[in-house]
């Protein structure tokens, strides 16, 4: 019979201090399935505090630009000197800081400064704990132009973790065939993470941070919302792109597609069973048809006109292909029978406006171009809802009650995933109204505190 494997992923406020890093060890060696750690850099410690990767950050744009970043260093070794010495371990941090800083004078690189959080915690957590060191370098592998290519880091991650028993990763980062490092975007670890767990074909991927699990709606919008059990990994992709920050959703991706639960913990409070994110349910656990509901600021939305512009002509494609040479990413697209909408992030849009509204008029010769700014896109998403529920209707006659204008809708086809435009000064006011809606059509045991 095959040991279960757990890959558990660490994020920078669960590392931020040597009392943190006890708090690992002791869920670590609560569970023997857990052999695989990921780590961030640490985080705050207190509000005022810095991250370490900020820190990093700081002191390559010093060197880049030929100042000294003498400073910032030697607030990045008194955060590590403290780790150290709260665990009461013998590491040669002073040869670790003397590297970076040769590489700092000598060749300043951006991904590879950066990346020496994660890669300093790794070793200190490894040598703590007394698993193997990983360094993604040897296995997490980038193209040269920065792109991941899954396909080898899978065979190499995989080729590196089997053989091991245990083994701590540092989370952030890899290298390309030369050797050179490049990093994910911040919050990268949790793909770190992913890609260990579809390596190993684990049994469960654990993301532990400072919250237990993720809430129905954002807490500084409505008091005390409920933390949701179970989830469907589609939904947390949604919530996490409309500023659900608990998880990267490039991460939940990699964990989807080879079906892996993912479940993510509070590392301060690690009774709490936080939330499942799973393809299916589990028998018997009855779920709200509202999941959850999060939203972004900062829209604006463009409606171009013109007469019968559904009627095979190739007009929206034109639109399309208008955005796609620009690189101009869209949250959506709608089109009627005489018009297109397109929902633009603004600050996006802000720095093209003019010199697109020209192009479209030039190709398209359309005959009306407007724009509305100051938008918010809320996403109320639900994958237990069918065409039978009443949940949408519901959470657009509330608004309506409530006085918001709805500026536009999107709806996903059979289940609840409503994508809907609201003005900014009422957008939290919206997110109440909807959450309101959801706890009253809330079973009993779709989640928990």
């Amino acid at each position: 019979m095959n040991e279960r494997i757990v890959v558990a992923k660490f994020g920078g406020t669960s590392v931020a201090d040597a009392g943190q890093l006890r708090k690992i060890s002791s869920i670590i060696h609560s569970d023997p399935e857990r052999r695989f750690i990921v780590v961030s850099a640490p985080g705050k410690r207190f509000p005022e505090d810095r991250k370490v990767t900020d820190l990093l950050l700081d002191c390559y744009e010093k060197a880049h630009t030929g100042k000294s970043f003498s400073a910032e260093l030697k607030q990045v070794y008194l955060r590590y000197r403290e780790i150290i010495e709260g665990l009461e371990i013998d590491f040669p941090l002073e040869e670790e800081i003397q590297a970076l800083e040769n590489t700092l004078i000598t060749d300043p690189q951006r991904d590879y400064t950066a990346s020496r959080g994660e890669y300093l915690t790794a070793k200190i957590m490894a040598l703590y704990l007394g698993f193997t060191f990983v360094d993604p370098a040897w296995c997490v592998c980038f193209d040269e132009d920065g792109q991941l290519n899954s396909a080898m880091t899978t065979r190499t991650m995989r080729a590196s973790l089997l053989p091991l028993q245990h083994a701590v990763i540092a989370g952030f980062y890899g290298a390309d065939m030369n050797g050179r490092i490049h990093t994910f975007e911040r919050g990268g670890s949790d793909i770190t993470g992913s890609l260990a767990a579809c390596a190993l074909n684990a049994d469960l991927y654990e993301n532990w941070t400072d919250v237990s699990g993720l809430y129905a709606a954002d807490p500084g919008i409505v008091e005390n919302p409920e933390t949701v059990s179970y989830m469907s990994y589609r939904e947390l992709r949604t919530l996490s792109y409309m500023g659900a920050s608990v998880l990267h959703s490039d991460a939940v991706l990699s964990a989807s597609e080879m079906e892996i639960p993912i479940n993510i913990r509070n590392t301060n409070k690690p009774e709490d069973m936080g939330t499942t994110i799973v393809r299916h349910l589990p028998h018997g656990v009855a779920k709200n048809p509202v999941t959850g509901v999060s939203g972004r600021k900062g829209m604006s939305v463009v409606q171009i006109e013109k007469v019968m512009v559904s009627d095979g002509s190739g007009f929206s494609a034109l639109m399309l292909d208008i955005l796609k040479e620009r690189s101009l990413p869209f949250e959506y697209c709608l089109t009627g029978i005489d018009s297109i909408t397109v929902v633009i992030r603004s600050e996006l849009l802000d720095s093209c406006r003019e010199d697109l509204f020209e192009e479209i008029r030039r190709t398209l010769n359309p005959d009306f171009i407007g724009v509305r700014d100051n938008l918010s896109l809320i996403a109320v998403t639900g994958e237990k809802a069918t065409e039978s529920s009443d949940a949408n209707v519901r959470v657009l006659a509330k608004l309506t009650e409530e006085g918001i204008e709805i500026i536009t809708i999107n709806q996903g086809a059979g289940k609840l995933n409503l994508l809907i435009g609201v003005p900014e000064d009422r957008y939290e006011d919206a997110i109440r109204a909807i959450y309101e809606i959801r706890q009253s059509i809330s079973p009993k045991s779709s989640s928990g505190k």
